[in-house]
């Protein structure tokens, strides 16, 4: 070191001090004896107290920004997918972060927010015509992951309607049909709900749904019971699937909340998506207009055709909830102190972080390219399982990691990361079990089906 230059810094740093400040310090210290002293130290004692004293009078320096989005993936969307993004993003945060935990915990849905949410202009926003924007399904990811990053069970409700029940039309139905139902859907106006699950038929559902159809004139007679239906508690229309006893080929119907035949009760006690207003419902002789069928669903092959769109946005929710938790884990490790400093600076904790961190950016970077190739109009069913596997998989663990961060904590809902925890064991298992899903995907590999 220069002696020279150390003066010449200490001058400036004498500088920086506040003139208040050095009156006080001349009540307490000889400042001309102080400079005596400092002028006789050597160059290595002068730079140890040059950096003792840079230390104590520069401002501490701010943290970094909380981000999930390690490898910047949104700056490769165009601007104005980005501002649709981020409106997104400030809607969850302003108007459903206050208020997610006591409707979680009420098992309450707030119907208040389909109002403001219409307002945003995004349902069937991959769908062209109709009122819908005819956007990328890369945008559409990112909007999933937002939704998801702050309340999955909001996540949900949108995937249903503006995912399932719309793209069974848009996918299914005749232009009639499409114009009929699509742009009151995407103003959410009405909102629908899908039945495909049963009380005794979930994975299994392309081996033969026990609800049945049987044409009569021209009205279609439907019979049986649908389990886990997300929004069938309030939706105006249901899609309704069932095994047709004429051909045994499952068809698609379009089922109003009014028709004689049809009751939805809300299923209660559940620990996860507690928000999510799950039905059971029961048809009885539900008699449905042939106006009503899905004039373009004759096969199980149709309905697969809709569950393969929607579980690519079922990997983007994995995402989000990976995410909000990954970055909730962060933000309390920078804030929580132990030992007299946060927990952010001790090792383990930092090794847990980058362990999220590596399987969050793993499994963005694969929701990614799984959205490239569904633009690209080159998504198979094989594409979609593989990224609901393993984006589940590691967002359990992100999850478990987490929620091991917040100690003691991590158990309050106040927290947020209880609620992360819970909703992460749905998601893990609908749209397919981790096992349905990876035989869709050893079958596309080896050319084998292992399925029973």
């Amino acid at each position: 070191m220069n002696l020279f230059k150390s003066f010449s810094q200490l001058r400036n740093l004498l500088k920086s001090i506040d003139i208040e400040a050095v009156s006080k310090l001349s009540q307490k210290v000889d400042l001309n004896q102080l400079m005596g002293v400092v002028s006789k130290m050597s160059e290595e004692d002068l730079g140890k107290m040059l950096k003792f004293m840079q230390a104590g009078s520069g401002k501490k320096k701010a943290p970094p920004v909380v981000n999930g989005d390690f490898y910047e993936l949104a700056s490769t969307l165009s601007p104005e997918e980005r501002e649709i993004q981020l409106k997104v993003r400030d809607f969850m945060e302003t108007e459903i972060r206050p208020i997610a935990n006591y409707y979680w915990n009420n098992a309450q849905f707030p119907m208040h927010i389909i109002a403001l949410m219409a307002r945003l202009n995004i349902c069937g926003l991959t769908y062209q015509g109709y009122g819908c924007a005819g956007r990328s399904a890369l945008l559409e990811g990112f909007i999933a992951m937002e939704m998801a990053r702050v309340d999955s069970s909001i996540s949900t409700f949108f995937g249903v309607h503006s995912g399932l029940a719309m793209g069974s039309i848009y996918l299914c139905g005749s232009e009639e049909q499409k114009q009929q139902w699509l742009p009151v859907m995407q103003r959410m106006e009405l909102i629908g709900a899908f039945g495909l699950t049963e009380p005794e038929v979930g994975s299994g559902a392309a081996g033969g749904l026990t609800t049945t159809c049987k044409k009569e004139g021209d009205e279609w007679v439907i019979n049986g019971q649908k389990k886990w239906i997300g929004n069938a508690t309030f939706s105006d229309i249901t899609i309704i699937w069932a095994r047709d006893l004429g051909d045994n080929q499952v068809k698609g119907f379009i089922v109003k909340k009014e028709n004689p035949g049809f009751k939805a009760e809300k299923m209660e006690d559940k620990m996860a998506l507690r928000t999510v207003q799950n039905a059971l419902i029961t048809l009885t002789d539900c008699r449905v207009p042939e106006t009503d069928r899905l004039q373009n669903a004759n096969s199980f092959k149709d309905t697969a055709n809709v569950l393969r769109m929607t579980r690519a946005g079922v990997a983007w929710q994995a995402v989000g909830c990976g995410r909000g938790a990954y970055e909730l884990a962060l933000k309390y490790t920078m804030q929580r102190k132990q030992f007299g400093r946060p927990i952010a600076g001790f090792q383990l904790v930092q090794d847990l972080l980058v362990t999220m961190l590596g399987d969050l950016t793993a499994m963005q970077t694969m929701v990614y390219r799984l959205s490239q190739l569904q633009d690209a109009g080159d998504l198979a069913d094989e594409h979609a399982s593989l990224a609901k596997v393993f984006c589940t998989l590691r967002m359990r663990s992100i999850v478990d990691h987490a929620r091991e961060l917040f100690g003691g904590n991590g158990i309050l809902l106040e927290y947020d990361i209880a609620r992360f925890v819970a909703d992460a064991e749905a998601i893990y298992s609908y749209e397919g079990t981790k096992e349905i899903n990876s035989l869709i995907v050893g079958r596309a590999i080896t050319g084998e089906s292992a399925f029973v």
